[in-house]
Formats: C-alpha cells, sequence, structure tokens
C-alpha cells in the first residue's frame, strides 16, 4: 500500500467521492478548533444575555420549576465566569477519562506490549476480516463508557498497520463505530440501567404507565441492533472508508515531527512487520499472566457479599461505586501489563522511565490538552445558561404541535433527538430533558415507555460523530493530525457521514420491523399498551 504525500490527492472518480469531497472543503473552511469554539463561547454569550434580558423561560413538562435562562453578560454571568474559570477547565469531563486513561496507554504503547500483543494476536488473521473487528469492538465498545472513544481508535489503527492496511481506516472506523453505535450493546450495561431509571422517574404520574421499566426492557431490540451495526460498520470501513482514503493518497505513516520521533516511528513501523523474538513472546506472556492476576483480583473484590464496591441496595445497576471506577480498571489493566513487559524485554529499566513513558504519550496529545481549556468554558457555559434545555423543550413543543401519530410521529422523535444530538452530547442529559415530554405524550396515543425510551437511542448516538460540539471528536482530531497535519473538523465530518446515515436507517429499519411486528423489545416490554 502507497502512502501518498500531502497534497497529492486524485482526481474524485465517482459522485459519492465529490460530495464528501465538497463536504469536506467547506468544513475545513471552518476557523481552527480553538478559534471555532471560542466564536461559539461568544455567540452562546450574546445569545444567553439577550434572552436573559427578555425574562425568556423554559418549564420541562412534568415539573413545577420553572428555568431562566441566564446570561454570561450580566452581574451573575460575569461573577459565574471569573469564580469558575479554573473549575470549568479542570472540571471538562473527557479529562477525567482522556488523560488517566492516556498515560496507562502510554506505558502500554510505549513500552512496546500494544505493538507485541497486535503481531501476535493478528499476525495470522484473514485481512478481510478486521474491518468486522473493528466493527464488533466498536459498537461494543459502550461497555466501557467514555474510555471506549479513546482506547479503541488507536488500538484499531495499530492492528491495521500490523496487517498491512490503512491505519487511518482502523483509526476512524473505530471511532465511527464506538461513537455511531454508542446506545446498543449485546451486553447490558450502566446506560441501560440510567436510561430506565429517567424512564421511570416520569411514568410515575401517567394513569397508564405500561409495563416497569428496567435495564433489560430495550434487551432484545439492542441485541438485534448491535448485530447490525457490528456487520455495516466492517461493511463501511472495508468497501468504502478504506478506498476512499487511498484514493485520497492520505499518508499511512505518522507524520515525522523531529529527528527522535522519527527514529521512533520508524522502529515502530519496522516492529510492526516483524516476527516475535523469544523476549517478545516471554513478556507478552508475562504481562498476560500477571494481566489475568489483576483481572482476577478485581472480580473478587467486586463478587464479595460486603463488597464496597456494591451499591447500597447490594447489586451494581443502575449507579455503583464498580461502574464508578471503570476509568480505573482500564488504567490498571493497561499500566500493570505494560510495565512487567517493559521490564522483561528492557525498554523499561527503571523507575524513571515509566514517568518518561507517560510524558511520551502526554506530549502526543499536548494540543488536545490547549484545546480542552476553551471546550470546558463553552459547554460550561451552554449548561449553565439553560440554552440547551430551552432547545429541547422548544423542539418537542414543536413536534407535538404538528399533531403525528403512530409510526411517523416515532420518526419525527427520532428526527429530533438526532438534531438535539448534535447540541446536546449527554444522552443522559438529552433523555432527562425529552423523557419528560415525550413518554407521557406518546402514552397518550398508545406507546409503550420502554419502547418511546428504544426509539431515543436511535437519535441519541448516530449523529455525534459529526458534531463538533463533541469533545472526543477533538481528540480524535489529534490523533489525526499525526498522519495528516492539515485535516480539520471538514475532514472528520466527511469521513464520517458515510457511517452516519448507514447506521441511522439500519436503525430505524430494525425499528420498524420490530413496530410493525409487535415484537417484545425487552423481557415483558412491548411496543403498544394494552388497553
Amino acid at each position: 500500500m502507497s502512502s501518498t504525500a500531502p497534497g497529492t490527492e486524485t482526481k474524485p472518480r465517482n459522485l459519492g467521492d465529490r460530495m464528501l469531497n465538497g463536504i469536506e472543503r467547506i468544513g475545513n473552511k471552518l476557523p481552527d478548533p480553538f478559534m471555532l469554539f471560542l466564536i461559539l463561547f461568544l455567540v452562546v454569550a450574546v445569545v444567553s444575555t439577550a434572552m436573559s434580558w427578555a425574562g425568556v423561560t423554559v418549564r420541562i413538562p412534568g415539573s413545577d420549576e420553572i428555568t431562566t435562562v441566564k446570561g454570561l453578560f450580566t452581574a451573575e454571568g460575569m461573577t459565574w465566569l471569573t469564580v469558575n474559570l479554573g473549575e470549568n477547565y479542570l472540571g471538562f469531563p473527557p479529562l477525567v477519562t482522556v488523560l488517566p486513561i492516556l498515560l496507562a496507554v502510554g506505558v502500554a504503547e510505549k513500552s512496546g506490549l500494544l505493538a507485541a500483543i497486535i503481531r501476535k494476536v493478528f499476525g495470522s488473521a484473514p485481512r478481510w476480516m478486521l474491518p468486522y473487528a473493528v466493527g464488533v469492538v466498536g459498537v461494543l465498545g459502550s461497555i466501557m463508557a467514555d474510555a471506549a472513544f479513546v482506547v479503541i481508535p488507536p488500538l484499531a489503527a495499530l492492528v491495521f498497520k500490523a496487517a498491512g492496511r490503512h491505519p487511518v481506516a482502523g483509526l476512524l472506523g473505530g471511532f465511527a463505530a464506538a461513537g455511531a453505535g454508542y446506545s446498543t450493546s449485546m451486553f447490558v450495561t450502566s446506560l441501560d440501567a440510567l436510561f430506565a431509571g429517567i424512564t421511570t422517574a416520569v411514568t410515575g404520574s401517567l394513569p397508564n404507565p405500561g409495563s416497569p421499566v428496567n435495564p433489560v426492557s430495550n434487551y432484545f431490540f439492542n441485541f438485534a441492533s448491535s448485530i447490525i451495526l457490528m456487520l455495516l460498520a466492517g461493511f463501511i470501513i472495508d468497501k468504502v472508508l478504506e478506498p476512499r482514503l487511498n484514493r485520497q493518497g492520505v499518508p499511512t505513516v505518522e507524520v515525522e515531527a523531529d529527528e527522535d520521533e522519527g527514529a521512533v516511528r520508524e522502529e515502530k513501523q519496522a516492529a510492526l512487520s516483524a516476527e516475535l523474538s523469544p523476549v517478545e513472546k516471554r513478556g507478552i506472556l508475562w504481562a498476560v499472566l500477571v494481566g489475568c492476576v489483576l483481572a482476577a483480583v478485581i472480580v473478587v473484590a467486586v463478587v464479595l457479599p460486603d463488597s464496597p464496591w456494591r451499591n447500597e441496595e447490594g447489586g451494581f445497576l443502575p449507579k455503583s461505586p464498580l461502574l464508578s471506577s471503570i476509568v480505573f480498571i482500564v488504567f490498571a489493566m493497561f499500566v500493570v501489563p505494560g510495565l512487567v513487559y517493559g521490564k522483561v524485554v528492557g525498554t523499561i529499566t527503571g523507575p524513571k522511565d515509566v514517568p518518561r513513558l507517560m510524558g511520551m504519550a502526554v506530549k502526543d496529545m499536548t494540543s488536545f490538552l490547549v484545546l480542552a481549556f476553551i471546550l470546558g468554558q463553552f459547554i460550561a457555559l451552554f449548561n449553565w445558561s439553560g440554552i440547551g434545555q430551552w432547545i429541547a423543550v422548544a423542539g418537542a413543543t414543536g413536534l407535538e404541535s404538528i399533531g403525528l401519530t403512530g409510526f411517523p410521529a416515532i420518526l419525527g422523535f427520532i428526527l429530533l433527538a438526532s438534531l438535539l444530538n448534535l447540541f446536546i452530547i449527554s444522552g443522559s442529559a438529552m433523555w432527562t430533558l425529552m423523557a419528560a415530554v415525550f413518554v407521557p405524550m406518546f402514552a397518550l396515543i398508545g406507546f409503550e415507555p420502554a419502547f418511546v425510551q428504544g426509539a431515543f437511542r436511535v437519535g441519541d448516538s448516530a449523529t455525534q460523530v459529526i458534531t463538533p460540539l463533541n469533545p472526543y471528536m477533538i481528540v480524535l482530531l489529534t490523533m489525526l493530525r499525526k498522519y495528516e497535519p492539515g485535516a480539520g473538523l471538514g475532514t472528520l465530518i466527511a469521513r464520517m457521514l458515510p457511517f452516519v446515515v448507514p447506521f441511522w436507517i439500519a436503525w430505524v429499519v430494525v425499528l420498524s420491523v420490530f413496530y410493525f411486528a409487535d415484537l417484545p423489545l425487552g423481557p415483558g416490554n412491548g411496543i403498544f399498551l394494552s388497553r
């Protein structure tokens, strides 16, 4: 596979390429991400201030509490900003996930463990299977919560590189599968429990609340959807994304920033194509054994009847210290085996090497750490001002005023959720707002709350991989720029669109099959309320 230098992109051969190239060109005319979010911050500041002066309020249906939109350029707003500037940055949610995992993955990668495992596991695997493997891992990645967005893409890139395929296809495909399929899984996750809790909270006042909603109320629907989306993700990576990257001449090697980094990258690329040495095999063996022991210790610690990682009811769902410890578990499962492997093969000779390897990982993400400052300010202002709630309620009211019924009403609901997902990235926050409006509304026309929740999941995921408001898009852009320094948000949006539209359509088709065949979405939960 050739690696064409930037700027030598071949002429698009088909209409699809021309359309995506057009979207990419338009998208890349957007300002640099830092400036873009600074502009968005100022726009929200001005709009929120105008709405505040106009006395705009919002009331979530089903609640007596009235929220007044607050403006930044007011006495209250300026005080809020000056007091919370540092907290807005350090409290930026992705930092809590990205930084610890970044340090841990840095130890595992820079010690050579990740490359060695990939060569061992995928060295004899059929090349055609890799896109589908990435699709499976990506869609199931929601079991790791937000950590999936940080862990899966770079590992998928390494897997593709080791097999002689385009690493950027693995990088982008892994992110797309993890993001566009985030709300579904073959396993019951914390998100299922969270959504169920929100749905249950708004059904108490309904004359006919339907069947109780619990974490497995959408399980049959999730299981079927995840299989379809896994296969679809693999197909798109294999037949659409990677061929387009090759036609565009996107480099397959990281751009060398300086001589030292260039030497490290050449060494890495050579290592990926070489056979494992005896000492590397021994290092993997010890790393895997220690990893298994660590996993066993964690399992034993949490399954004990009086485990402190259980919740007050003695379980794990919907919330528990265990589910809140996902970042720690991922951190430990990368760091400990990485240290063991490095010690065995000699890439780690002493304690001083550990912070050095972590520092190398942080250096790769410096631009994101700078960008996170303005991202944190923007998201904090968006949430504090109340504009997000106002947008959700206004959209819901508009849809309700149209008077749609039946499955077209569900399609309108999904479309609205997809549009709101461009502005409100948190699925739990958006469902909290939308459930209060739509669960009672759809109950009045005969739909089970669990079915409305299932429909929401479709709109909740697909579009989050094309919105600049998704902070993990910026993390991905930082990774992509190692291969394409000139890549911008338009580049990412154009390459994510081939996933968004098919995922959305396929997911709607699966939902329509359940709807028209009147199939249960989960144990005891159907489509229509019993009369």
